[in-house]
């Protein structure tokens, strides 16, 4: 398990931190890691471009010369493609470049991001954000003493920081990036990686694949229980009632015989 020394915003080493081996020290994937960049980059494309057809253009849609005697090439509108000024045929048209990437990639890809970081000696973990004001060259200082020669950094903070964001948007080739939010493209875009102790928590839980997921607790427990109800006394049986049996009786006398007259 790899350990790290904690600073604080003066440059002094307070403590030690261990990192998770899961997290902070697995092999690194180039693969994974393309391929998160590339899905990245795809999904900050606009997208936005646009070219006219031939039914957008401006122009008449008249015949410009009739079909034969004329010596020239048959023609049906000034706005076809092979004029100038024309339509633009199979052009550009609005889209959107992002498309889905499974979240295990990603996770994986961030594992390989920071292994990579704390294998350079490119890591470094502070104490906590705590600025007095939020004045850009007081921050500027405090990244001063941590390390003055990095030209880019990124600073991983759990959002809420009022202070540390209003500081740290002035800065140039410095991005401030809440731990939740946290891309495999900034990690590799960066030189000098900046993680407070409550970021390395978070992370260290998050991206440990073997850790346990935090299970809710069971709704039966906690609903109050259930009333008792009322005894009452049982109601007595109703008694059967005999139906009357009615007797199909026929009466006497049968057909009757016609006489012969």
């Amino acid at each position: 398990m790899p350990v790290v020394d904690v600073r604080n915003l003066q440059g002094e080493t307070v403590g030690q931190v261990d990192l998770a081996d899961a997290v902070f020290a697995a092999s690194v994937n180039p693969h994974l890691l393309h391929e998160a960049v590339r899905w990245y980059l795809a999904g900050e494309r606009a997208g936005t471009h646009k070219t006219k057809g031939r039914g957008e253009v401006s122009g008449a849609g008249r015949k410009l010369w009739k079909q034969k005697g004329t010596g020239r090439a048959r023609v049906g509108s000034i706005r076809s493609s092979i004029w100038r000024k024309g339509g633009t045929v199979h052009g550009p048209q609005p889209r959107d470049y992002s498309y889905r990437l499974p979240k295990k990639m990603v996770l994986g890809a961030l594992r390989s991001a920071l292994s990579a970081k704390l294998a350079d000696e490119k890591l470094t973990v502070v104490d906590g954000w705590t600025l007095g004001s939020h004045k850009t060259k007081d921050f500027r200082q405090a990244l001063s003493r941590l390390d003055g020669k990095t030209r880019t950094i990124l600073v991983v903070d759990s959002a809420g920081n009022r202070n540390l964001e209003l500081a740290s948007r002035n800065l140039d080739r410095v991005k401030l990036v809440a731990i939740n939010v946290l891309q495999p493209y900034d990690l590799l875009n960066h030189d000098l990686l900046l993680l407070s102790k409550e970021a390395v928590a978070r992370l260290s839980h998050t991206l440990d694949p073997e850790s346990k997921p935090i299970v809710a607790p069971d709704v039966q427990s906690i609903a109050p229980a259930a009333k008792p109800r009322k005894e009452t006394a049982p109601k007595a049986a109703a008694k059967p009632t005999a139906k009357k049996e009615k007797s199909a009786t026929k009466k006497p006398g049968g057909a009757k015989k016609k006489g012969k007259g």
